[in-house]
């Protein structure tokens, strides 16, 4: 089972990605790859490219199968959307790896070091495009540690593209039987402070002013809406600090160094109420993003992180409300 898995832009590193794999990298993946390769501050990572995805499926029989399950499917109709999602996602699961693919995961995972944490995410080729944005359908997984697990959990990142709730919203998007998925697995960064960062307000529309959003601890505490995040706004020729909420956070999305993942912890009075991000790191938070608003052409949807003082980008997407 080595056809199709042999080739160098199935598995590359984010700073090595070649040219012609961008587009089997993914929204997530091929935007990571040129930030890294530019110099920006990108946590070292590999993507497993659309293509290896694709050949896994082929050899199992997956796309007709799915082009079976979906050619008259009513995405209206729940127990049928879950039996063709049931169906697709077993069909990944349940089958094994092929080893020269896994061999290649296991080179580039322990070229990041040993047994180090990593947060691994799906990466739609889809995704991140400025016409339609599929962010956020399929599972993430924080605080990985060992090969097994990375393996065990890039099938199941693959498995989540066939979620249910996925199918249906590809289906809006006249996509349902799209199989391009790419997988990025990165080193995880232990935060103490994370958020989201627009370039222009995206609610006002404003391009004069900058929208930073932060908690303590992962960002998950974002994505998840448990945790209500200050919330800042800073003018973008100066700087100048034109709007600020302090929120009062009683909890901190942290690692499970026993269990691995994540999980939420207490924070005290004083902790919770005081403000997440100093002058100095809203400074540097502009600078940043100015730069790769610059870089791409475009106002920037931005996920970061900093880890004693360190400022490092999870991910830069286009605006997808304007």
């Amino acid at each position: 089972m080595s056809a199709g898995f042999s080739d160098e832009s199935v598995v590359s590193s984010l700073g090595r990605l070649p040219v012609e794999a961008t587009a089997s990298a993914g929204g997530k993946g091929a935007s990571l790859s040129r930030m890294s390769q530019a110099g920006l501050p990108v946590p070292p990572g590999f993507v497993v490219c659309a293509s290896a995805f694709g050949t896994f499926l082929n050899y199992y029989g997956g796309v007709e199968i799915l082009r079976s399950l979906t050619r008259d499917l009513d995405v209206q109709d729940n127990g049928a959307l879950e039996a063709a999602s049931a169906r697709m996602r077993d069909l990944i699961v349940s089958n094994p790896l092929p080893t020269d693919l896994s061999a290649r995961v296991r080179t580039a995972y322990h070229q990041l070091g040993v047994d180090l944490p990593v947060a691994i995410r799906s990466s739609a080729v889809s995704e991140d495009g400025e016409a339609a944005s599929f962010a956020g359908q399929q599972d993430t997984f924080l605080n990985t540690r060992g090969i097994d697990a990375v393996l065990d959990r890039l099938k199941l990142c693959w498995a989540s593209f066939f979620a249910s709730r996925a199918l249906f919203y590809r289906s809006q998007k006249g996509a349902l039987d799209d199989t391009r998925i790419a997988v990025v697995v990165q080193e995880m960064v232990q935060a103490d402070k994370s958020g989201v960062m627009f370039t222009m307000d995206p609610v006002q529309k404003l391009t004069d002013r900058l929208v930073i959003e932060a908690v303590f601890g992962l960002g998950e505490g974002i994505v998840s809406g448990l945790i209500t995040p200050d919330h800042y706004v800073v003018g973008r020729d100066d700087g100048a600090l034109l709007r600020e909420f302090i929120a009062s956070q009683e909890t901190a999305v942290v690692y499970d160094g026993e269990n691995g993942g994540t999980r939420q912890a207490r924070l005290s009075k004083a902790e919770g109420s005081a403000r997440v991000l100093s002058g100095a790191e809203l400074s540097g938070l502009r600078e940043l993003g100015l730069r790769l608003e610059t870089f791409f052409g475009g106002p920037q949807d931005v996920e970061w992180c900093i880890r004693e003082g360190d400022l490092r980008l999870l991910q830069s997407r286009p605006i997808t409300t304007l």
